[in-house]
């Protein structure tokens, strides 16, 4: 039984073919692979991106989707995380994704071995599937040329599930990673950091811009997120002139992250990775669910 908890759990050559299973189907959708699979979605925090995407991921190869709220659920009551999924599970369903705030969340049900288990975002350590995306996204965008290619990621990187997935899986498919953010943003790391957004993104070949969450720090770094988009949104004059991608996993928070001059440009890749997720989330589940069952 395969589990998806962090982009560790992929292989290189599991990633790969995760990518070429992507791309086939956005190629052409495949027939229903999973027909007859149930698929339980248990979201404990808010999602519009991640959750639709996998939804529509499951239902274009032909599975059945079954969402808990768990607002309305007996972890309300006092049941435990462990006890609600143990109870989903004597359903028999196929695979389980969650979303939940804690970090070890997806690792904890996946220990329990009674399904497979997708990650769909972990506290702010682990969102796989969206690492899987970028990477496709890359991959395309450079047609398989990304080794040795530069990413700046930029924002609030100690808080970014997003970026903690990232980063190892950018890695692992060779490109080298530059960090950008103030230092109170800035995660303990060996690698290529900046403060100043200028210098991190000299060489960049990809930026990829992360939501500013000041509302997760206890001390405020800026008086408003006017102040920080000062130091970091990227505009237009960070990208003219260059062969430069840029990327955000979204929610945008326009004129703060990234410009709207930026994201209206042919250099934004953003609605890129909401559609190419849907492909990569379709690959990741004929993996788990069915190359693997």
């Amino acid at each position: 039984m395969l589990h998806l908890v962090d982009v560790d759990d992929f292989s290189k050559e599991t990633v790969l073919k995760i990518i070429k299973d992507a791309k086939s189907f956005k190629i052409k959708l495949p027939p229903k692979l999973l027909s007859n699979k149930l698929i339980i979605t248990l979201f404990f925090e808010p999602s519009t991106r991640t959750r639709s995407s996998f939804e529509v991921a499951a239902k274009r190869l032909g599975a059945d989707v079954v969402h808990l709220d768990p607002a309305k659920s007996s972890t309300k009551k006092g049941e435990t995380l462990e006890d609600t999924f143990a109870n989903l599970c004597a359903m028999n369903p196929d695979g389980v994704i969650i979303r939940h705030t804690q970090d070890e969340s997806a690792k904890v049900l996946a220990d329990m071995k009674l399904v497979p288990v997708i990650n769909a975002g972990t506290g702010k350590n682990a969102h796989p599937t969206q690492a899987l995306l970028d990477i496709f996204t890359i991959y395309e965008h450079f047609n398989g040329d990304i080794e040795g290619k530069n990413i700046t990621i930029i924002g609030d990187i100690a808080n970014s599930r997003v970026a903690g997935s990232n980063i190892k899986l950018l890695q692992t498919m060779g490109l080298n990673v530059t960090l950008v953010a103030p230092k109170e943003f800035m995660p303990q790391t060996s690698l290529p950091n900046f403060e100043n957004l200028e210098q991190g993104i000299e060489n960049a070949d990809i930026i990829m811009s992360l939501r500013a969450q000041l509302e997760r720090h206890k001390k405020p770094i800026f008086d408003d997120y006017g102040e920080y988009a000062k130091h970091y949104c990227i505009q237009p004059k960070h990208i003219e002139g260059k062969s430069i991608a840029v990327m955000h996993p979204g929610p945008v928070m326009r004129n703060i992250d990234i410009s709207d001059e930026v994201l209206a440009s042919n250099k934004s890749l953003v609605l890129e990775q909401v559609s190419n997720g849907v492909y990569v989330r379709m690959a990741v589940l004929k993996h788990l669910l069915l190359d693997n069952a």
